[in-house]
């Protein structure tokens, strides 16, 4: 996915498009106390996701809402997905090659602030259970569409809220309309993480076998696209869209102005944290009340995201996150297993899916 980059000029509302991919005229020269803050804080940005959205993964199940049901990857999705990703990266490149990057990013903040907005309020709906007066009235609605009449008819939404939702939503449309005017990075984090987050909680792969499998393609995809090509470098710097996490370099000379960012693609959190999740939903099925499995490979992605940090600063050169967290995240606990005689019991088929409420897998 999208690698981890340094001195990455990300543009706010006062620059233009031409300065993200090609500005280096007058780069500031981070201090050593800017750059240790940034590489820190997007380290730490990158595990909060992946240890909130698999605890929340366990039990999202449960939902009533359809919205909130997680989407099961099989091997078969797993297989296809770095080739779908690959035509949908060449694909931009083209775009940005092609048309103005004013108008595409246009069309796409649009697409985002929409879809931040619902991200967003999703990921802050727990929190506000927690803080919502008791004396206030927490009324219930249901938005219901459907297709048809009398026995022919089918359900085509059918959504749950109440009066906290509408606030999370309220919330979550400020941030929306901060980021559309200003694309500030602040904002751009804040729907960043909540991407990241519904991303870990709500897709489930099926197996570790599955797992093995989408990340061993998107290592490949990962390493070609970033060390082969010029490609996924110039989307990540021309798409102005909360796809990545930044963080400045310059925070501590220029304050919350600085534009000299460091970056972390989505894709190097939510494809390492979904096998996380699914390494806990492993834990909790074998019913020991240990969480070994997941606590591994939460550090081992911790030992990866680091080494990618450093890599990266010492050659001066965007790194291709996953070249080091896959090897991470699935051989330590591969490992562990085999060391502990479970590994086929963690490579069945059957657990991902009887854990929680069957999901019935089509592979």
């Amino acid at each position: 996915m999208a690698d981890v980059e340094q001195n990455a000029a990300v543009p706010d509302g006062s620059s233009n498009g031409s300065d993200a991919v090609n500005g280096t005229a007058g780069r500031f020269v981070s201090s050593a106390e800017g750059t240790a803050l940034a590489y820190g804080s997007l380290l730490l940005m990158a595990l909060l996701p992946i240890f909130f959205g698999a605890l929340r993964s366990v039990g999202c199940s449960k939902s009533k809402n359809a919205s909130d049901m997680p989407e099961t990857i099989t091997s078969r999705d797993a297989a296809r997905f770095p080739i779908i990703a690959s035509c949908t990266l060449f694909g931009l490149y083209l775009f940005f090659k092609i048309f103005s990057q004013e108008y595409i990013n246009l069309l796409l903040s649009m697409y985002f602030f929409v879809l931040g907005i619902l991200a967003l309020s999703h990921t802050m709906s727990p929190f506000m259970c927690r803080v919502f007066p008791a004396q206030l009235p927490n009324k219930q609605y249901q938005l219901l569409f459907t297709q048809g009449s009398g026995e022919s008819k089918e359900e085509i939404v059918n959504y749950e809220f109440d009066t906290k939702d509408l606030i999370c939503l309220g919330i979550s449309s400020v941030v929306g309309v901060w980021y559309v005017l200003k694309k500030h990075w602040i904002a751009n984090n804040l729907f960043g993480l909540a991407f990241a987050l519904n991303g870990v909680e709500l897709l489930h792969l099926n197996t570790v076998s599955t797992g093995c499998i989408l990340l061993g393609g998107l290592f490949v995809y990962d390493v070609f696209w970033v060390f082969g090509t010029n490609v996924m470098v110039t989307v990540a710097k021309s798409f102005e869209a909360p796809i990545k996490l930044v963080f400045p370099q310059d925070l501590l000379e220029k304050g919350l102005g600085a534009s000299n960012f460091a970056m972390l693609g989505l894709g190097d959190i939510v494809i390492p944290g979904i096998f996380i999740a699914l390494l806990l939903r492993f834990d909790v099925s074998l019913k020991k009340n240990t969480r070994t499995y997941f606590y591994t490979s939460f550090l081992a992605y911790i030992f990866g995201l680091g080494l990618t940090i450093f890599v990266m600063h010492t050659f001066k050169h965007a790194q291709p996150a996953l070249l080091y967290l896959v090897p991470a995240c699935v051989g330590f606990p591969v490992l562990l297993a085999l060391f502990k005689g479970e590994l086929t019991e963690m490579f069945s088929s059957v657990y991902m899916t009887s854990l929680i409420n069957p999901v019935i897998s089509r592979d």
